[in-house]
């Protein structure tokens, strides 16, 4: 059986430009067959600011959006976040649902799949990678960058990659796989 590659489109604002890129990202791991993708919107999650009275680290969650949070994170292997840049930053919604969990995690690579203007959200993705290496994830280098992404939104709406995100997104996978491999028994204790 695969591994399972949880997929997060994390943008939740409205009139946002992610889940293009995101079903196109779970279709392509779909296809590629090395993963079993599973595609999460923050957006359909509502978690709010954060507001569990507990510390992540004593998994005591009080509400439903938390425990339904724990449970998709828990279940995968790897984690793709598929984010923008907001002003030289990750968005606000990332952030919040990542500092949500502790346990869930642990050992797990992460990968990114980031769009935007010049930088294709590179500034999002590292304003988050020390977080997550603090929550004893390993956020891999290899990533998919899409700079100037409105360029690959076809008249449908739908996203079309050139060869270079393809690319990249082969061997990010490739990357997702090896980590998530070595990292399975620690993940089991």
């Amino acid at each position: 059986m695969a591994p399972k590659l949880n997929i997060v489109q994390v943008s939740t604002r409205p009139g946002r430009a992610g889940p293009p890129v995101a079903k196109w990202f779970h279709d392509f791991v779909k296809q590629d067959g090395q993963f079993e993708p599973v595609l999460i919107d923050l957006a359909d999650l509502n978690l709010p600011i954060f507001d569990e009275p507990n510390h992540p680290r004593a998994r005591k969650y009080e509400h439903a959006h938390t425990k339904k949070w724990s449970a998709l994170i828990e279940a995968g292997d790897a984690v793709v976040f598929v984010t923008p840049e907001y002003d030289y930053f990750a968005p606000p919604s990332l952030t919040n649902a990542i500092i949500y969990l502790w346990q869930e995690w642990n050992y797990k690579p992460v990968g990114f799949v980031s769009y935007g203007g010049m930088s294709g959200g590179l500034r999002s993705v590292e304003s988050v990678k020390g977080l997550l290496a603090g929550l004893r994830t390993v956020p891999i280098p290899e990533g998919v960058a899409i700079p100037a992404f409105q360029q690959f939104i076809n008249d449908e709406g739908e996203f079309q990659a050139n060869e270079l995100v393809v690319t990249s997104a082969n061997t990010m996978i490739g990357e997702l796989l090896k980590w998530s491999n070595a990292l399975k028994p620690l993940r089991a204790s």
